[in-house]
């Protein structure tokens, strides 16, 4: 998820965000019914998938860190390059391809949704897809106002290396989880 919010804040404008915010939020709402229905149980059996999931999410998020310190706003808003087309196709892989997001919400969400059954298990899952909705639409909010407060970027710069600190960081995470696991 947090690979996805740098990349919707980062853009400059609200409307320009929607198909952004829109894959991100779908994915995520698949991810969690996914999940909620039982992937969590099987993933949780198997120790194997636990670690080579791992493995490649250490990977992804060094690389992603890479990119994201490397990366400057002009060239990551729609206007200056991106097309809608590349702008959901980003999201997406992001949202599918991130291990690190399918571990937390396979891990946590889908877990967390053991502890209910029936008419609760529905209103959890409803509610954790609604908040996923509301925390990508704030997100895109917070770019158009970062957007109008920051003409030369500055600012964007310095959210895109924390952002890079706090991608590392999980990564190192993910990387003692192997280790010691």
């Amino acid at each position: 998820m947090f690979l996805k919010s740098v990349h919707i804040t980062n853009q400059r404008m609200f409307k320009q965000a929607l198909p952004v915010v829109v894959t991100a939020s779908v994915c995520d709402t698949i991810l969690i019914i996914v999940a909620v229905l039982g992937v969590s149980a099987v993933v949780a059996a198997f120790s194997f998938f636990q670690t080579l999931i791992f493995g490649i999410g250490f990977l992804f998020l060094a690389y992603m860190g890479f990119v994201t310190w490397k990366s400057e706003p002009s060239k990551t808003s729609l206007k200056e390059g991106m097309t809608v087309k590349a702008q959901i196709l980003f999201a997406a892989s992001v949202s599918l391809l991130n291990p690190h997001a399918l571990m937390d919400i396979i891990g946590v969400i889908g877990t967390n949704s053991l502890l209910y059954s029936g008419k609760e298990k529905w209103i959890f899952t409803l509610v954790t897809i609604s908040v996923s909705w509301i925390w990508f639409l704030f997100l895109a909010f917070a770019g158009k106002v970062i957007g109008k407060m920051d003409t030369n970027g500055k600012i964007m710069i310095w959210v895109n290396k924390v952002s890079a600190c706090m991608i590392w960081g999980v990564a190192l995470y993910m990387a003692k989880s192997i280790l010691f696991h």
